[in-house]
């Protein structure tokens, strides 16, 4: 693993600079009674190494006060004055000086109702006289990433063997039911409804892996807003008529962004998309363009659905994370929609958020910053003109 070998390196490093140490320590102890004491302190070369260290390091004496202690272990509350504050730490160290083995293991260091950090920790003898190297190699980032990934991977799983399954339960009803024309045409139209759904899920993982990391659009160009929103609600147009929502487009026609217009009207069809599915029927559902101030404009996504619950507004742009699961299915959701969004708006160095009441409907709104304009922030109108998508 590589925190270990690091660790493993930096303690390797350190306990060469202290050998030196030892020597002197067994000069000064054969001094007079009224000497100094023998350990006052480390050898300049240990503490720049110290100082340098990009892990927590901190060297303890043979009655665990601290002669030394990085920034960074000060920093994550390992340390305070000359005292390790963490007990698991003190226990190994301890064994450490007692048998002179080296130890590893991870532990998680908690301080008060604050969540705790993780940390793969090496504990080293550096001589003979007690004294005691303690290496931390902060995990917690990489500790979330994995269960992430590991969260990711299950949900991947459970997507796909949903409508593989369904397709194959479909296929033996068809099969059995091939001397009924009617049943065979409706058992067809299921399978085609579980195909696209497949479909849906395996287009969304692909958009999503190109979107991962979060760095700025590749050769970006000038992007009309005018033209994102119109094309974005013409892919929605077959998705709302089922239903008769109408779409509606307001605001300005003359803002501009620099970026990729295709996953910007990806961005904008997927919160139409979700605007349709969790609104009635014979309702409206309106996008808007607007200058917010002369640095940003936004694209605002208001329906009038069924509203998300408070306590869900923070996690609704987690991947697979759905409001009302059996919903989601009900309307062929991959739960992946408002994900891509947020990482299109982070990929163009904006953001997007949420309002949204129970019973009221939700507003997405989309903040970019903006390449060009034909007139001031302080000219746009307080309330702009909304018409019917043609």
């Amino acid at each position: 693993m590589e925190v270990v070998a690091g660790l493993a390196s930096a303690a390797g490093l350190l306990t060469g600079l202290v050998a030196g140490l030892a020597v002197r320590v067994s000069e000064r102890a054969q001094r007079p009674a009224d000497a100094p004491s023998p350990v006052s302190g480390l050898p300049s070369g240990v503490a720049s190494v110290l100082s340098v260290l990009p892990s927590s390091a901190v060297v303890i004496d043979g009655d665990d006060r601290v002669l030394r202690a990085s920034s960074a272990a000060r920093a994550f509350g390992l340390v305070s004055g000359d005292r390790l504050l963490v007990d698991e730490l003190i226990a190994m160290a301890r064994l450490v000086r007692r048998d002179g083995e080296i130890r590893e293991e991870e532990i998680e260091v908690v301080h008060g109702r604050r969540e705790g950090r993780w940390f793969a920790v090496r504990v080293a003898p550096m001589g003979s006289h007690g004294l005691v190297l303690v290496l931390a190699e902060d995990l917690t980032e990489f500790r979330r990433v994995e269960a992430v990934r590991r969260d990711f991977v299950a949900n991947v799983s459970h997507e796909l063997k949903t409508p593989v399954g369904a397709l194959s339960l479909l296929s033996e009803t068809v099969e059995e039911a091939a001397d009924d024309p009617e049943a065979v045409r409706r058992f067809a139209g299921r399978m085609q409804h579980e195909s696209a759904r497949l479909t849906n899920v395996i287009q969304d993982l692909i958009t999503l892996t190109r979107l991962q990391g979060g760095e700025a659009v590749e050769r970006p160009r000038t992007v009309t807003l005018d033209d994102v929103v119109h094309d974005a609600v013409d892919r929605c147009r077959l998705k709302a008529e089922p239903k008769d929502i109408t779409l509606a487009i307001g605001g300005r026609d003359d803002l501009r962004v620099h970026g990729d217009e295709e996953l910007l009207i990806t961005a904008v069809r997927n919160l139409i998309d979700n605007a349709i599915a969790y609104s009635p029927e014979r309702t409206r559902v309106v996008v808007c363009t607007r200058l917010a101030d002369e640095q940003h404009v936004e694209i605002s996504v208001t329906d009038q659905g069924i509203g998300i619950p408070e306590a869900d507004l923070e996690r609704i742009f987690e991947r697979f994370y759905r409001v009302d699961p059996a919903r989601s299915r009900q309307t062929g959701g991959t739960g992946l929609g408002l994900a891509i969004v947020k990482h299109v708006t982070t990929r163009h160095r904006g953001d997007v958020n949420v309002w949204s009441k129970e019973g009221s409907g939700s507003t997405f709104t989309i903040r970019l910053p903006l390449l060009s304009t034909s007139a001031p922030a302080d000219e746009t109108p307080e309330q702009d003109t909304v018409r019917e998508a043609p």
